[in-house]
Formats: C-alpha cells, sequence, structure tokens
C-alpha cells in the first residue's frame, strides 16, 4: 500500500484534565533533577557549563496543570494514524504529539509500551503528563509544558513524494518555534522523524530536547548502547560516571534488575553511531537511531523497590506490564541545556523500527559483543549513510508550507509572530488561531494598554518575555498591568520592584485577592512565614467573598485555599488553616490533596489519632509530585510503624 496519513478515534479510558491552575506559576521549579554544587565542581568542563546554561526559574508563562483525578471514563482522542505496508504509526495531536503506538504489520509486534489508560499524573514541568509511547521534550530539563498541549498538525509532501505528518508549536519557555515532521517511505520497517527548533531571536537560546521512548521493561529485557561508561542520577542530586553495564555488582541494562529508580546517560564515544535499543528474551524489540547532532543516549528504570513499583501502578491500570524508557537528546545528559545562537536552528533525523538479533549474544556475559551484535543488525536494517541520506533529502522539505490542517495548536505561535514579524516557512502561525487567552495582549500590542480592568474573576496568563515586560511598563498603570507587570519582573528574577508593582496595583483593585496572593509567594519565598500567612489568608477571605460558582473561579478558591493553609501551617497557625478548611466546598475537601492537608491540620492541631484515621480511611493524592516524600513524612509524624505500600512512592533509599 502507499503510504497514508488519515485521521482516526482512539478511544481510551481516560481521566479528564480539568481546569488549569489560574494562579501564576510565581514559585521556583522543584530540584528533582539538579546536582548540587560538589558535583558539579567534579564534572567535565563543557558538562558543567551546559548544566549552568540559564535553566529557568519557573515555568512562566504556562500554567500549571493539577485540576486531573483518578476517575477514568472512555474518551475519544483525536489521532492520526501514519502507515504503510510494514508499519503503522497513532500520533495524538491533542496530548503534545504522543506516537501512541507502532506496530510493526509482518511481525504483530508492537514495539513500544502503549499505555492502555490515560492518566495525568505530575511530571511534567507544568504538572499533567501520562506514560506510554514516543514525547517530545523541549524547554528545559524534565518532561516539557506540552505533554498535555494541542499541537498544530498538518499533511505535508514527504522527501520521496508520498505524505508527511507535520507537528509544530511554539515553546513558550524559551520563545522558540519546532517542528517534528513524521513519515513512513514506502516499504520501510522505520519511522523517520525529523526535527527543526530555531532561534528567530537577537539574543543566544538555551535549547533541551529529549525523544523519550517508553518500552516494555520485561524480566529479560535488556538496553543496549554503544558506550562502555554512563552518568548515573538516581533522585539525590549526584551525577556519577559508573561503568556500562555492571554497576555496584549488578547488570543495570537489564531494567527490572535495578532497585530504586535511576537514569543513565550513556557515554557515547565521539564518532560512534548514534543509537539505543531495547531487546527481549528473544532477541527481538525496538531500536532508535539518528543523525550525530542528537547525540545523548539514556536508560531511564524504574527499580524493584516498591516506590518504584508503586508508581508504575500509579500511572496505568492493575496487571498491565512495566516499562522503561528509552531516550536521545541533545547532550549527554538532561541536565544540560545547548546554546542556539541568533538566527540559528538545530535539525536532524531520528529512525524508529523493529530489530531482532542473536538472543545468545545479546544476553551474554560479553557486554562488546552484544553491542557489536546490535549494531551489526542495525547497519543491515537501516546503514548509517542511509540515514544521513534520509536526513538530507528532508532537509529541503522542512521549508515546504502545510497542505491540509488536521489538528490545531495555541494562538500563542500567531501572537509572538504578529509581535516580532517572524518569517518561519513551513510552521505558519496563522491569525485565525488568535483565541481569548490571546485577546487582551493583542490589545496591548496595537493599543498599549489592555481592553478592561482587573475583575474579580482570575486574569489571564500573564507573558514575561523581555520584550512583553518593555510594554507592560510602558502601558497606563492601573491594576491590571501592574498585576501582569510585577509577574514578568518576578520572573525576571527582579523581585523587589515586582512587589512595589503589585503594591501599587493593590492601592487602586476593586479585587485584591489576585494581587494579595502574589505579594503572599512573595514574602513567603522571603522567609517572612507570618506575613505570608497574613496575605493568603486575606487574599482566600477576599476570593470567597466574590466568589460565584463558575468553573474557573472554583478552580482558584481550591488553589489559593490550599496555598492558604500550607502558608498557615508553615507559620504555626494551625486556628486560621481550619477556618480556611471550614470554608472549602465539600467536594475539594474530598480530594485527595486535601486529604493530605486534613491530616496535617490535625497534627497541628495535636490529633494524632484523627491524623492517623485520615490516612487509615485512604485517599489518593492525584497531582503527587514525581520525587515528593511529602506522604512518608507526614506518616512519619503520625506513627513509627511502617509505610504501608499503598503511600510508598519514593525514588530514593531512605536516608
Amino acid at each position: 500500500m502507499a503510504t497514508t496519513v488519515r485521521r482516526a478515534v482512539l478511544t481510551l479510558p481516560a481521566a479528564p484534565l480539568g481546569p488549569e491552575n489560574p494562579l501564576p506559576a510565581l514559585r521556583p521549579l522543584d530540584r528533582t533533577h539538579a546536582v548540587d554544587e560538589r558535583t558539579r565542581a567534579a564534572l567535565p568542563r563543557d558538562m558543567a557549563r551546559q548544566i549552568g546554561c540559564a535553566q529557568p526559574a519557573t515555568v512562566l508563562p504556562t500554567r500549571v496543570l493539577d485540576g486531573y483525578g483518578r476517575e477514568r471514563v472512555p474518551t475519544g482522542l483525536d489521532a492520526i494514524v501514519i502507515e504503510n505496508d510494514r508499519l503503522r504509526a497513532t500520533v495524538l495531536p491533542g496530548l503534545g504529539g504522543r506516537v501512541h503506538s507502532l506496530h510493526h504489520k509482518p511481525t504483530g509486534r508492537e514495539l513500544l509500551y502503549t499505555n492502555p489508560v490515560l492518566q495525568p499524573a505530575d511530571f511534567a514541568l507544568n504538572g499533567a503528563w501520562f506514560s506510554g509511547g514516543i514525547e517530545w521534550n523541549i524547554g528545559a530539563t524534565g518532561h516539557g509544558t506540552l505533554s498535555c498541549a494541542p499541537l498544530h498538525a498538518a499533511r505535508v509532501p514527504a522527501p520521496d513524494g508520498g505524505e508527511m505528518l507535520r507537528l509544530w508549536e511554539w515553546e513558550r519557555l524559551r520563545d522558540l518555534p519546532f517542528q517534528v515532521d513524521l513519515w513512513l517511505p514506502d516499504d520501510s520497517d522505520f519511522l523517520h522523524v525529523g526535527v527543526r527548533i530555531r532561534n528567530p531571536h537577537e539574543h543566544t537560546a538555551p535549547v533541551y530536547w529529549w525523544s523519550n521512548t517508553a518500552v516494555p521493561e520485561g524480566g529479560r529485557t535488556r538496553v543496549l548502547a554503544p558506550a562502555d561508561e554512563a552518568w548515573h542520577f538516581g533522585y539525590e542530586h549526584a551525577l556519577t560516571r559508573v561503568p556500562v553495564p555492571v554497576s555496584g555488582s549488578v547488570d543495570r541494562t537489564y531494567p527490572t534488575r535495578g532497585d530504586f529508580p535511576a537514569d543513565y546517560f550513556y557515554e557515547v564515544p565521539d564518532g560512534a553511531r548514534r543509537w539505543i535499543a531495547s531487546l527481549d528474551g528473544d532477541g527481538h524489540g525496538l531500536v532508535q537511531t539518528s543523525t550525530d547532532l542528537l547525540r545523548g543516549r539514556k536508560l531511564f528504570l524504574w527499580g524493584g523497590n516498591t516506590g518504584g513499583r508503586r508508581w508504575q501502578e500509579w500511572l496505568t491500570e492493575p496487571g498491565t506490564t512495566g516499562y522503561a524508557e528509552i531516550q536521545a537528546g541533545l547532550a549527554r545528559t538532561q541536565l544540560e541545556h545547548v546554546p542556539l545562537e541568533p538566527g540559528e536552528e538545530f535539525s536532524w533525523l531520528e529512525a524508529y523500527g523493529p530489530l531482532s538479533a542473536d538472543p545468545r549474544a545479546v544476553h551474554g556475559d560479553d557486554w562488546a559483543a552484544a553491542r557489536a551484535e546490535t549494531e551489526r543488525r542495525l547497519d543491515r536494517a537501516l546503514p548509517r549513510d542511509g540515514v544521513e541520506a534520509a536526513y538530507a533529502a528532508w532537509r529541503p522539505s522542512a521549508d515546504t508550507e502545510p497542505g491540509e490542517s488536521l489538528a490545531t495548536g495555541s494562538g500563542w505561535g500567531a501572537l509572538e509572530v504578529r509581535r516580532g514579524g517572524y518569517e518561519l516557512p513551513g510552521t505558519p502561525f496563522a491569525a485565525a488561531t488568535l483565541g481569548e487567552p490571546q485577546r487582551p495582549w493583542l490589545e496591548l500590542l496595537d493599543q498599549g494598554a489592555f481592553p478592561e480592568p482587573l475583575g474579580a474573576e482570575p486574569p489571564g496568563p500573564s507573558l514575561v518575555s523581555p520584550h512583553w515586560r518593555d510594554m507592560l511598563e510602558t502601558a497606563p498603570a492601573d491594576p491590571l498591568t501592574e498585576y501582569h507587570l510585577g509577574v514578568a519582573q518576578w520572573h525576571a528574577g527582579d523581585r523587589a520592584q515586582a512587589v512595589r508593582s503589585w503594591e501599587r496595583g493593590l492601592a487602586l483593585a476593586p479585587s485584591r485577592w489576585q494581587l494579595l496572593r502574589c505579594l503572599a509567594v512573595a514574602a513567603g519565598e522571603g522567609g517572612q512565614r507570618d506575613r505570608a500567612a497574613d496575605l493568603c489568608a486575606e487574599a482566600f477571605d477576599d476570593l470567597c467573598a466574590r466568589h460565584h460558582d463558575d468553573g474557573e473561579r472554583t478552580a482558584a478558591a481550591a488553589a489559593l485555599g490550599r496555598e492558604a493553609m500550607e502558608a498557615l501551617l508553615t507559620a504555626g497557625r494551625p486556628g486560621g488553616a481550619r477556618a480556611v478548611w471550614a470554608a472549602l466546598d465539600p467536594e475539594t475537601r474530598r480530594r485527595g490533596r486535601f486529604r493530605l492537608l486534613e491530616a496535617r491540620l490535625l497534627l497541628a492541631e495535636g490529633d494524632r489519632a484523627g491524623a492517623r484515621s485520615v490516612f487509615d480511611e485512604g485517599f489518593e493524592v492525584a497531582d503527587l509530585r514525581e520525587g515528593a516524600e511529602i506522604l512518608g513524612e507526614v506518616w512519619a509524624r503520625i506513627t513509627d510503624d511502617p509505610l504501608p505500600d499503598r503511600y510508598d512512592y519514593r525514588m530514593r533509599p531512605a536516608r
């Protein structure tokens, strides 16, 4: 059959994403994937330099996605299917362009770990993420902010004259446009993926990219890459060079043999072909390879400890096979960012396909022989010069204008193109995609002022890049402008000026809660616990006085109520926290995050038995953060009993 690109619907049990958190993400990124200064000082100079390359302070201007739950219902998801005689790839354009499935038709094998459910969890930089398939991560260390966001998608002529699927968006952490082109050459067993990131600005931009592929972990599954050493990261803020395959008397290339979740970033020698494979006990599996620009390769494994197993269960449904991830990125490790000069671009080609090798060699004790056998089979299936030729053939097609639209992303790219006048062949950001979130900013751009004053409802998303900050500084100083200006100044690190802007806005604002909350965060980050508690409680009271039962304000009340309770408990004021608890609506109080807060409140009130009963009754914190240890910490304050397995999500050894 000729290669086709068609729309489809994939039905999965899915937990709805829920509303965005309307409070601006002022707090710093967590340090789950950070290294300490002592570790950094001992690293190779280029790696240390790139680890320190402009890590973002917050996820602004994006909003946090934490409104999902754990109740799943059958849901039809928009999908795009790319198919030839050999492969069928199913892509989800509304969920970050995730490749949900890669089915090899001659053998009937699914090459990826395909999650049978869609269950968001707090793993992305901005919250919601889900496991399975192939994901495209851009922006900063971690799962990207577009993990659960829609991308633009369209048909484009492929380099061989067939059809190609183009995905594209404007990445907002770095203000960079990117595209992912996917196609299946006729009679090919390999999905070809052309990626391009462009810097249209007059300043250097730090770039992060990792393509993450979930594969079944299996008891006999082995991950192979052309390396004898790796950098190990075990969620303890250290990066250590270790031998491959055996480290600490355990062969770490078998994902189920690790104790705790861990990353292994392979030290692929210069000049070596870039590839990574996951092969089962019979020598069958998936291989990923690329042109040389995509230099990094990594294995992520969950390990066999209770916490790792619990996370695996949390992300899917009971009885589902576990998974590991094989990954490929621009740098040696995911802690690094690579500078992209003004007006320049990064582009490369990846290929994903089936691989079969002699299982005796793959699973033998001779690591060099296992690697050599795998690479020989790869060279036979897709020679290195074939990948280079495919890249050369694709590169002119990257500028081809898309044809039929298959999906629509956000309007933020159109706003930035309107502001900057950028010419971006191949990735049009049409004015028709501008929507309600962009409307006030379009008015600021064209008229120099926001169209409406600050009301009782949550303000729309803030923009924080320097050109928007400059416009805010010259706009009329009304409360809404001061609010957005303060957010932009805070993001830029000018915290004192941000506080002054919010205070100016507060003096004139008819609705005060939005600005009070920003001032509360500033006080908390500055170590002023009592002031933070006072301001947050006042903000919550003001919102409740103005609260109407609509979705956005209900989400704001829940988010602000949580922050107020946490601030009051931190300040040692359980009475104030109890008053906030009483003001929350019953449905909010039943959510797992708030049951955990209730247990903390009862502890603060001296009711250890009441706190224990909350745990005994059972609850699930739907938005529990990757690496969070809060459940164990609260449990340890209640009792010396071992932490029950249902609450054990620890990703590192107990300290």
